[in-house]
C-alpha cells in the first residue's frame, strides 16, 4: 500500500472552556486562516445563548453541545453502482463525520440566517438545534427519512 492513512493532528483546547470540541467547532468556523476572528465569533454567539436561553440550569456551552447532537445524522445514503444501476444504500456514519458533518450543518446554515452578525446568527441556530428545531435539524431528519426511504438496499452494503 503506498498511501499511509494520515495520522490525527492532536488539537489545542480552546482558551475559555478548555475544551477540543470547541477548538474543532472553530477551526470549521474560520474563513482565510482567520482563526482569532472566528474564536471571537463563537465566544460572542456563546455570550448571546447565554443571555437568551430559557431553562437555567443548563449552561451556554452544554446548550451548545445539545444543539451539535440534535444535529448529528447517525444514518446516510452512498452511491453505490450495481449492474449499471445507480444505488442509494444506508450507512452507518463513523463517529468522527458524526461530528464534523453536525458541525459543517449547523455552520452552514447559521451563514444563511438572516441576523446581523454572524455571531448573532450563530447563537440563533444553536437555540433553534437545542430546542430540536431550525435548519440544521431539519437537514438531519431528511437525511434519516432518505435512509429510511432506501432501506430495501441495505443488502447492498460494501
Amino acid at each position: 500500500m503506498r498511501k499511509r492513512k494520515a495520522k490525527k493532528r492532536p488539537l489545542l483546547p480552546d482558551p475559555r472552556f478548555n475544551d477540543q470540541l470547541v477548538t474543532r467547532f472553530v477551526n470549521n468556523l474560520m474563513w482565510d486562516g482567520k482563526k482569532s476572528v472566528a474564536f471571537k465569533i463563537f465566544y460572542d454567539a456563546i455570550d448571546i445563548v447565554d443571555e437568551k436561553k430559557q431553562n437555567e440550569d443548563k449552561s451556554a456551552l452544554e446548550l451548545w453541545k445539545d444543539a451539535l447532537s440534535n444535529v448529528m445524522p447517525h444514518v446516510e445514503v452512498r452511491s453505490r453502482r450495481v449492474g449499471g444501476a445507480t444505488f442509494q444504500i444506508p450507512m452507518q456514519i463513523r463517529p468522527d463525520r458524526k461530528v464534523s458533518m453536525a458541525m459543517k450543518w449547523l455552520i452552514g446554515f447559521s451563514r444563511k440566517r438572516n441576523e446581523k452578525s454572524m455571531a448573532q446568527k450563530l447563537a440563533g441556530e444553536i437555540l433553534a438545534a437545542a430546542k430540536e428545531e431550525g435548519a440544521a435539524v431539519k437537514k438531519r431528519v431528511d437525511t434519516h427519512k432518505m435512509a429510511e426511504a432506501n432501506k430495501a438496499f441495505s443488502h447492498f452494503r460494501f
